[in-house]
């Protein structure tokens, strides 16, 4: 007899009949998905954003059939992060906004577009002094973080915060940014060339 048994079987029925049931296995809870977040990389970090996107809890909008949320999400940043993922989604992505569970660091949105997916803190910048403290905010919570800015800043004083998150934060990657209906992306790369700020402002200016 083999006692190693990978799957548990349950016979049910009367006498002459046979119902063979395989048990499945537990899903596992979307608040542990996202704590292991903080263990993985790589490979292994991309394939488990995708398995959290998958999660049953997820529902979309009623209003936008492209953002995913989980049924009773509130809170009071709850319309700030509605309003960057409408953003999102007018560039092509779709966007799953993620619970907070208590104890856990968590980014706030996974973005999804061809294939392709990431994690970003959405940090909404209302004030003219405070990206500089914003950015500093979501280290330890993804290396990807999301500006979404609701005031006129200078452009310069925001490529030297950023340049400066990429100098105190060495797993950072990416600087999302939305102004307005634009969408900018600054990686670590642009900001270790010696025209960054020049470039940036620019671009940021188009």
């Amino acid at each position: 007899m083999v006692e190693d048994i990978a799957l548990e079987d349950e016979i049910l029925g009367e006498e002459d009949e046979l119902v063979l049931i395989v048990a499945e296995p537990p899903s596992r809870d979307i608040a542990e998905e996202l704590a292991d977040l903080h263990m993985l990389t790589g490979a292994g970090f991309i394939s488990m954003l995708k398995q959290i996107t998958q999660h049953r809890e997820f529902c979309p909008l009623q209003s936008d059939s492209n953002i995913f949320v989980i049924e009773g999400m509130q809170g009071e940043d709850y319309d700030n992060l509605l309003n960057a993922a409408r953003k999102a989604v007018e560039h092509g992505y779709r966007v799953f906004i993620l619970p907070n569970p208590k104890g856990i660091r968590t980014a706030d949105f996974i973005f999804e577009r061809k294939g392709v997916y990431r994690m970003y803190d959405l940090k909404t910048v209302i004030g003219r002094s405070s990206v500089d403290n914003r950015l500093k905010e979501s280290i330890g919570q993804t290396n990807r973080v999301l500006l979404n800015m609701a005031v006129d800043y200078n452009p310069r004083h925001l490529a030297i915060a950023i340049k400066r998150y990429f100098e105190q934060n060495l797993n950072a990657v990416e600087v999302l940014i939305f102004k307005g209906n634009k969408m900018t992306s600054i990686i670590r790369e642009d900001t270790e060339t010696f025209v960054f700020i020049r470039n940036f402002m620019m671009k940021y200016n188009k």
